[in-house]
């Protein structure tokens, strides 16, 4: 879900990864979880490369799991589970796996079109009458399919302020409000990663199966694949001492301390499990099956079918794919990238890979599976540094390619540091186009009052001890001051300093001096796209 700028900036949506070879029609049976190979000659040096990439990017603790031919390779654990604080991370410590519950999603929707329940083609007003887009036409057409293939028309991250950071909507409420969410493109043109449709096609499996996404998941994936570490809702179902991975954050871009954890119910089936790599090795073997599994009582059992999984793993939407920022990575750059159902697919040295990244606050995380090799490998993180779980996964993979040696670590570590000089030079640029000494041309007072949204709702700005304060009624985390910066213009700095979102905020007057819009947009180009605050059109409330 979310929290993606860091997946952004190091290669996931310039897709550093990905695949070649198509998945073959034939499931290899998968082997007992409990059976384990031995690693190959290549990962000798292995875990001391997982705590060289941790400590490089800062990273508390880090958890690996990798499987091959339905065996587990390896399992474990670098570092703590939250600084300060001596426990240890291992292969069952619980992570959030933020947007890989996507293909969790994607699983439910296949098992039930097994079952003839529906139809990945189903219309969505079909199963969903009352659900709107914005545009008549996109309403009447939205498929079921569509919801899992980011190409709906929406921009990058719509909407995700409805419930990012979390919102007091309901998950319901949150799609009500998609009707006045703006489309940017056209219908099924191109590539734009979304949140807020997966939210729908968890209400399209409510419908059609009778029970919560939380519970369907549950019962009809976890319980089969033996998946007794992994739960939806986190937080609320974590008690003190479980084996549980706090997230960290680095403060103002800067000082790294752990965050509250984020309980996330109003668009769990876009980003709400918590797992380990010992669970989540279940889920890749059985994926690199063609959905068998073998039971609790050593029977081989099916998930979904064959056909289903071929579906997920094929591209529907393409994405365009850039030059590396730095010439470190240009190995890892695709030949050819774009999104399945809930899956990303692309290749690396020839090789097919299916895959996706998650973002959290304080943890982001990567799944990846190689079909041809029957390979897979999963990398959870309990900091924001995509650069980790990039450099885990490159090492896992060049292991099974038999590839070159490449010092991965400081690939993405350039890239780290160019990252993060284009974010100066950003604000140098903003500083340079500053009017110094401009003040506000109204007295404070005149920039208060109730501003609306159409899609958002209601945002308050008010006057407290002589400066003004912003405040999103229906997002606790997003208060704070607002900082004048030129003319009508003001920063908002948010008093929850790991967001690391703040916001310039814009007031267009009116010929009479009074306030006709306000406009908002981050500061930060390395503030996370889930903060959308650049669709906004704020007016004041009648």
């Amino acid at each position: 879900m979310p929290r993606l700028h860091h997946l952004l900036a190091f290669g996931v949506t310039s897709f550093a990864f990905a695949l070649a070879a198509q998945a073959q029609d034939t499931a290899m049976a998968p082997a007992a979880a409990a059976s384990t190979a031995a690693r190959p000659a290549a990962l000798a040096d292995f875990d001391a490369y997982v705590d060289a990439t941790r400590k490089q990017f800062d990273v508390p603790g880090i958890a690996v799991a990798i499987v091959k031919d339905g065996k587990v390779v390896l399992e474990m654990g670098s570092g703590v589970r939250k600084l300060g604080d001596p426990a240890k991370v291992d292969a069952h410590t619980r992570f959030a796996i933020a947007s890989n519950t996507k293909a969790f999603t994607a699983a439910s929707l296949a098992i039930l079109a097994d079952e003839n329940k529906l139809d990945m083609n189903d219309r969505v007003v079909d199963r969903l009458p009352w659900f709107q887009m914005s545009d008549p036409y996109v309403t009447r057409e939205m498929r079921v399919r569509d919801l899992l293939a980011h190409r709906s028309g929406l921009s990058l991250g719509a909407g995700d302020l409805l419930y990012w950071p979390a919102t007091s909507y309901t998950t319901k409420e949150v799609v009500e409000r998609l009707r006045y969410v703006p489309l940017t493109n056209s219908f099924r043109a191109e590539y734009a990663y979304d949140n807020i449709l997966f939210a729908v096609a968890g209400l399209v499996i409510e419908q059609v199966s009778g029970k919560p996404w939380a519970d369907f998941v549950r019962e009809r994936i976890f319980q089969p694949l033996g998946m007794g570490e992994s739960i939806t809702s986190a937080p609320d179902h974590i008690n003190p001492g479980d084996d549980t991975a706090i997230g960290h954050a680095k403060f103002d871009f800067k000082d790294l301390k752990p965050v509250e954890p984020m309980s996330w119910n109003n668009n769990p089936s876009a980003g709400g499990i918590y797992s380990s790599v010992h669970d989540l090795s279940k889920w890749m073997n059985m994926q690199l099956a063609g959905g068998v599994y073998t039971d609790a009582a050593g029977k081989q059992q099916r998930l979904f079918s064959a056909a289903r999984q071929k579906e997920m793993w094929s591209l529907i939407t393409p994405i365009r794919i850039n030059e590396p920022s730095v010439p470190e990575l240009k190995a890892a750059t695709p030949n050819f990238s774009g999104y399945g159902e809930g899956w990303f697919v692309s290749d690396y040295r020839g090789h097919k890979l299916v895959w996706h990244t998650g973002g959290w606050p304080g943890m982001v995380s990567r799944l990846t599976m190689v079909p041809d090799l029957h390979l897979g490998v999963v990398v959870l993180t309990n900091q924001e540094s995509g650069a980790a779980f990039q450099a885990v996964t490159m090492r896992a993979l060049d292991a099974f390619m038999d590839a070159p040696k490449t010092d991965w670590i400081a690939a993405y570590a350039a890239q780290v540091k160019k990252a993060e000089g284009n974010a100066d030079d950003s604000m140098k640029k903003h500083e340079a186009a500053r009017m110094k000494g401009a003040k506000p041309s109204l007295p404070l007072d005149g920039y208060v009052g109730t501003y609306r949204d159409p899609w958002y709702g209601d945002v308050k700005v008010a006057k407290q001890g002589g400066k003004l304060v912003m405040s999103f009624t229906k997002t606790a985390q997003l208060t704070g001051t607002l900082d004048p910066w030129q003319h009508d213009t003001f920063i908002a700095h948010w008093n929850d300093r790991s967001l690391n979102g703040d916001a310039f905020v814009n007031f267009e007057l009116d010929p009479d001096g009074k306030v006709r819009e306000v406009r908002m947009e981050p500061v930060s180009p390395l503030t996370d796209f889930s903060f959308d605050f650049q669709d906004l059109r704020l007016t004041p409330a009648k």
